[in-house]
């Protein structure tokens, strides 16, 4: 099963889902597919689509899936990542009114260049991008947080210095 989540954003990611639907209609996606549409309103007879879902749903879904497909949104790939899944994730864009700024790039850039996880770039290939996603090993994700706080605590001792 492939699971598809949007997050709780307060604005549609209709993009991804067409994507993906497109490539069950194409064949090149076989598997049953479950999306977690948050306010995406998407109708389809090809996917499942969960408007929202206890974080216990989400949590059985996020472990029972052989592919993880998801807006860059950082807690749904540390999520994912921490318990080893692949994850192909895809920027909610400011020019699609799917976000206010374009901050999901960026995470997207980072967890990518760091092998975490493998950006969609271009959602007119999103099949290329989930053949690449059989062979692909995330890396051991390594939160930053210990660093984060320790040059915040530096930061703090020397404005009181």
């Amino acid at each position: 099963m492939i699971f598809v989540t949007l997050g709780t954003q307060d604005k549609p990611f209709e993009r991804l889902i067409k994507a993906v639907e497109k490539q069950v209609e194409l064949g090149n996606i076989t598997e049953k597919v479950v999306v977690q549409s948050g306010c995406t309103k998407y109708k389809s007879d090809k996917l499942k689509i969960i408007q929202y879902m206890t974080i216990d749903e989400l949590n059985k879904y996020l472990n029972d899936a052989s592919l993880i497909i998801t807006h860059a949104g950082v807690g749904t790939i540390i999520q994912a990542l921490e318990i080893g899944k692949t994850v192909i994730a895809a920027a909610r864009k400011k020019e699609f009114g799917e976000h206010v700024s374009d901050h999901q790039q960026q995470f997207l850039d980072n967890f990518s260049s760091k092998g975490y996880i493998i950006p969609l770039l271009d959602f007119d290939k999103l099949d290329e991008v989930i053949k690449q996603a059989e062979n692909f090993k995330p890396n051991k994700f390594e939160s930053n947080n210990s660093n984060f706080i320790t040059s915040t605590i530096q930061e703090i001792n020397n404005l009181l210095s």
